[in-house]
């Protein structure tokens, strides 16, 4: 069973003023619908077809750099939409904002700490916050199309939130401003989504 472009859970205007809508038809139509189709080129024909993302990711050799690449894209942007909502903004509560506080001191810490990830990543990356066994939260950031779910990247735990940090996420909008984008992306995380994988994974 091929790998198919999930649909995106609302409009491509969605997200604006904070994600334009031009941004997010290319992002989502081009970039990883292109992901989507090379990935399902790079697994035909081996004992990766029929197996799922998490299974491909976690079992990568990571010097097959179409899989890694492409895998890494496919899974990345999937979490990215889902995470996100026209409803999105404010503060996690619950279970998640407790791993929060005792892991980071604070909201506003864990804030600082995930915009810095985010701002620092050079080139293009992602940034992300995931969850060990037992529910300690940690932040880190990969290049490229890379994830912690992939073997020897460093985070180690799940991903339970991403934000794109490529130029295509966001330079129509905000150019070279990426501080701006990251501060921005705060205004959209659907933190019950987050809250819902937080609990999955853990």
């Amino acid at each position: 069973m091929a790998f198919e472009l999930p649909k995106l859970p609302y409009a491509y205007d969605a997200l604006e003023p904070h994600i334009d809508a031009r941004t997010m038809e290319i992002h989502h139509t081009k970039h990883h619908n292109g992901y989507t189709t090379k990935l399902n080129g790079a697994i035909a024909g081996t004992d990766m077809e029929g197996k799922g993302i998490h299974d491909i990711l976690t079992g990568l050799d990571m010097s097959n750099g179409a899989v890694r690449n492409n895998g890494g894209g496919f899974y990345n942007h999937g979490l990215f939409w889902e995470i996100m909502s026209p409803n999105g903004g404010g503060t996690p509560s619950g279970e998640l904002a407790d791993a929060i506080t005792s892991t980071f001191g604070s909201f506003d810490t864990f804030k600082e700490q995930f915009s810095a990830a985010a701002g620092t990543r050079f080139g293009s990356g992602w940034a992300w916050l995931c969850v060990h066994k037992g529910g300690k939260l940690e932040i880190c950031s990969t290049p490229n199309q890379d994830n912690p779910l992939m073997p020897g990247i460093g985070c180690e735990g799940h991903p339970i939130l991403g934000l794109d940090v490529w130029e295509h996420a966001y330079y129509l909008n905000y150019q070279n401003r990426r501080p701006d984008y990251v501060n921005a992306f705060f205004n959209v995380i659907d933190w019950d989504k987050v809250a819902g994988n937080f609990s999955a994974a853990k």
